[in-house]
């Protein structure tokens, strides 16, 4: 008779492990009314989301030029790395929040024209979607953001816009916006060729990580903790070394990567254990 009861423990041992799993979805949807049309994202569950009743930390994990809200899934190995990093112990259990910023228009910020407010949509729909559908702790002490590349860039420019959201901010090789007026107005010349100057400037004071900082009022010095990766043979390195040292004279605290490497998804992994490990201490604080 002790046969049937060990296959039994095994049974449940073996149904307890499955129920303990990590879930991923890439091809979710929510409406926007800002952006006229179905928004999709992918999430990332923790391993015990299924089996507990608690809320968790939430990050916000932005995608790069190219891809969609399956990017970090696909090429970033996040279920792989989080769970990981969550079975160590280095990482904090939290969900993963991955919005598409491809479908449409590309980018995370709102359009100059005014007819396409993906920022808006991020800050007004997205996060109170969010914390609507799922078990997310809702105050700042709990939400981070970060992303690669242009979701660098997004990692900064929402973090600096609303440092009042966020506890961390991890730009990784990031796009940190026109590092001069002259730059702003290359880059709207290209889609707005009769843009006013007036438009240019309140574009690089809004859309520059060096006007923002620079700008910066001191009592926002230590808002948000900073962790701030870029490799030594990336072409965006030069602004990122720039915002180190803007936040370094505006004395911000941060942390300033510079590792082997170059612009691509070997790197991102590797950062990615970094950027988890860095939001749970700062959830934890």
């Amino acid at each position: 008779m002790k046969f049937p009861h060990l296959l039994f423990l095994l049974l449940l041992s073996t149904k307890l492990a499955s129920a303990q799993t990590s879930k991923v979805f890439d091809q979710l949807s929510l409406p926007s009314k800002l952006l006229k049309s179905e928004r999709k994202f992918a999430i990332y569950l923790p391993p015990d989301y299924a089996t507990s009743e608690r809320s968790y930390p939430v990050l916000y994990l932005l995608h790069g030029a190219g891809d969609d809200q399956t990017g970090w899934v696909q090429f970033g190995m996040v279920q792989h790395i989080a769970d990981k990093a969550i079975a160590d112990g280095t990482a904090a259990p939290m969900i993963i929040v991955m919005p598409d910023a491809n479908t449409g228009r590309r980018g995370y910020f709102n359009d100059v024209k005014g007819d396409w407010p993906y920022e808006d949509f991020f800050f007004k729909e997205l996060i109170p979607f969010v914390e609507k559908k799922y078990r997310v702790k809702a105050e700042k002490e709990f939400r981070a953001v970060a992303g690669l590349s242009m979701g660098g860039g997004g990692t900064f420019m929402y973090a600096l816009h609303h440092p009042e959201l966020f506890a961390a901010a991890c730009p990784l090789s990031a796009s940190t916006g026109p590092i001069t007026m002259e730059d702003a107005k290359k880059n709207l010349i290209r889609t707005n060729p009769d843009v006013a100057d007036s438009t240019v400037a309140r574009y690089y004071e809004r859309h520059s990580a060096l006007a923002l900082i620079n700008n910066m009022p001191d009592n926002q010095k230590k808002a948000v903790k900073w962790y701030i990766d870029c490799g030594d043979d990336d072409f965006l390195y030069e602004g990122n070394a720039l915002v180190h040292i803007a936040l370094r004279k505006k004395e911000v605290p941060h942390e300033f990567r510079v590792r082997e490497g170059a612009h691509n998804w070997k790197y991102w992994r590797e950062s990615l254990p970094n950027v988890l490990e860095f939001v749970s201490q700062s959830f934890h604080r």
